[in-house]
């Protein structure tokens, strides 16, 4: 294959395709820093159409780099709330804050120094330097993984082909236009090379793709089995007081949706720590003493690596508030930074 050849026709397609995000600068222009660290910040993990209204919200709330660092962790978090990951809102201020307090506000131009920053592994750092920058590095993520692997016909199995797939993407990479070039293959992969059912017929490399001709796209990239993610269980405890007011209480900074309100539970465990809670030996974990009632039902949420499911019981408070913890009007509990399995249990437990 001829590298030239096939990145001027990327780019010509992309000059005429290019999506329309908010976050992107038109072709042939660099994207602020800002905006390309802030929205790969929220891709991870987390689809485009998701991740716009958040962009947004944010470019509203705190338009540079300077606005986010002086703003409050709670808010930030609470304008987080519904994404997931949130260790990603965590870093992001951490980041914004080392930007504003040490580097005067601008992101450094180059792969390395981006990868000093508070939450900037290489894919983030290589997709600011390249986008926002004109840095030759080469920006992989999953679309252009596929593209990858469909346009050489590599047949090894994710994740071991990695590196190969970086290879091929790095091997095609003009020397100009590097920002570009990388978009280009993640619009590839996002609009024409899609998982299921690739429309061919419209892709610029039709007539080079390996893995068309020999009948084989849409069966690529080829995956190693995911092993089947365990079950953990928890009881959730929906405490009310005489005005209504609901407790919340904060979880701790570190670990799984760390610094962020929740509705007080039991630890989560799989089925080797005992499975599902008895409201007896879950008692102990709760924050008020109180007469329990159970909630019909279950809230189930999946994670990463497990799926949860939790029961929840509700009683009336005599008094007191427990160390890191709120009352919170039920009216106003839509405003809380309450991530997404606390917000179903909240639903679960006000019907």
């Amino acid at each position: 294959m001829e590298a030239d050849r096939l990145s001027r026709t990327l780019l010509a397609w992309y000059d005429a395709e290019a999506r329309r995000l908010p976050w992107r600068s038109p072709p042939g222009v660099y994207a602020d820093p800002y905006h390309v660290w802030l929205s790969e910040v929220m891709l991870q993990q987390t689809t485009v159409a998701a991740v716009i209204p958040y962009f947004r919200k944010f470019l509203d709330r705190w338009p540079t780099v300077l606005d986010l660092a002086a703003a409050d962790s709670e808010e930030v978090m609470a304008a987080w709330a519904g994404l997931g990951y949130y260790a990603r809102a965590r870093n992001l201020l951490k980041c914004a804050q080392h930007v504003a307090s040490v580097l005067g506000g601008r992101f450094p131009d180059t792969e390395d120094g981006l990868r000093s920053l508070p939450g900037i592994g290489d894919y983030t750092a290589a997709a600011i330097a390249s986008i926002a920058f004109g840095r030759a590095t080469v920006v992989v993520d999953g679309n252009v993984e596929r593209v990858m692997a469909r346009l050489f016909a590599e047949q090894d199995p994710l994740p071991g082909v990695k590196p190969r797939l970086k290879q091929r993407a790095a091997q095609l990479a003009p020397q100009e236009r590097c920002g570009d070039y990388s978009q280009a293959l993640m619009d590839l992969g996002a609009t024409l090379c899609t998982p299921r059912n690739p429309a061919c017929g419209l892709c610029p490399w039709v007539r080079d793709c390996q893995g068309r001709l020999q009948g084989i796209a849409a069966d690529l990239p080829a995956r190693t089995p995911k092993a089947e993610k365990p079950t953990r269980h928890g009881l959730a405890f929906w405490i009310a007081r005489w005005d209504g007011s609901i407790l919340l209480r904060k979880r701790p900074p570190h670990g799984l949706l760390g610094g962020m309100l929740e509705v007080p539970s039991t630890p989560w465990r799989d089925s080797s720590e005992g499975g599902a809670w008895t409201l007896d030996e879950a008692s102990k974990h709760a924050p008020l003493s109180c007469s329990w009632h159970p909630v019909r039902g279950t809230v189930r949420h999946t994670f990463t690596h497990f799926h949860l499911e939790m029961t929840v019981v509700t009683g009336i408070a005599r008094g007191g508030e427990p160390p890191a913890s709120r009352w919170v009007s039920p009216e106003s509990l839509g405003e809380q930074a309450l991530p997404t399995i606390m917000r179903k249990i909240v639903r679960h437990a006000m019907q």
